[in-house]
């Protein structure tokens, strides 16, 4: 199994797509310490504000956090910051500044406007960073912000339903991050389609990997999942 398996709570799924997708702060929170108690080493959310949608606010932030480091204590937890919740860069580090309780990590799609900046400020004050690319170009970004050795991690993210498409990204990106001798740790997952067979490729590479609603509603023989917490089993069931 690959050295972290990482719980990907919710994205950016409404309760339509399923009725077990945690919004709430006590949602999040029980759905952590199921996951954890699956076998998830970390947490990963998308903080939601009281009308269901995405947020970056502070007070939604510090709430969501606080409950889910009640829940699952010494486990690292993340939040999201894709560009799509607070649309303008400069409106967006504003709303991160403004957090006044802060996650272990976020994470930071180099291929978003904005993006080497918001990495800056989260390192300044005190995040980690968990780099996500999507592409070889989002890679070349990446490398050429010169902070790529002070991430947390990067996380592989190919948008592709094709899994050999997938792969060859998979593959280019890999080849990337080798020529310029960036070591830190690696994190693939997929997402719909690909999920299950980027889980065995993160295994056969051994890197971190990660699942849960976010990604995919089904297990690996196609049925739905019923919890985080399933999604989070099957995947260490694989190996």
């Amino acid at each position: 199994m690959p050295r972290l398996l990482e719980a990907a709570l919710n994205g950016g799924r409404a309760r339509a797509e399923h009725p077990a997708i945690p919004v709430t702060p006590e949602e999040l929170a029980a759905a952590a310490a199921e996951s954890v108690a699956a076998g998830a080493g970390a947490i990963h959310f998308h903080v939601r504000g009281p009308d269901e949608r995405e947020s970056l606010a502070a007070g939604d932030v510090a709430s969501a956090v606080k409950a889910i480091r009640a829940a699952v204590p010494g486990i690292p937890v993340g939040v999201s910051t894709g560009a799509w919740i607070v649309r303008d860069p400069a409106a967006r580090l504003d709303a991160v500044r403004a957090w006044t309780l802060l996650p272990d990590f976020a994470s930071v799609n180099f291929h978003e406007p904005g993006a080497r900046e918001l990495a800056e400020l989260l390192r300044a004050r005190g995040m980690g960073i968990e780099a996500g690319v999507e592409s070889a170009r989002a890679t070349e970004l990446f490398v050429d912000s010169g902070l790529a050795g002070r991430c947390l991690r990067v996380m592989f993210e190919p948008p592709e339903q094709d899994a050999g498409q997938a792969l060859e990204t998979v593959a280019q990106v890999a080849a990337l991050l080798d020529r310029a001798q960036i070591g830190i740790p690696r994190l693939l997952h997929g997402v719909n389609a690909t999920t299950w067979r980027l889980i065995d490729e993160a295994r056969t590479r051994g890197y971190d990997t990660r699942v849960g609603f976010e990604d995919t509603l089904t297990l690996p023989d196609g049925s739905a999942a019923r919890s985080n917490a399933d999604l989070v089993a099957a995947a260490r069931r694989r190996g």
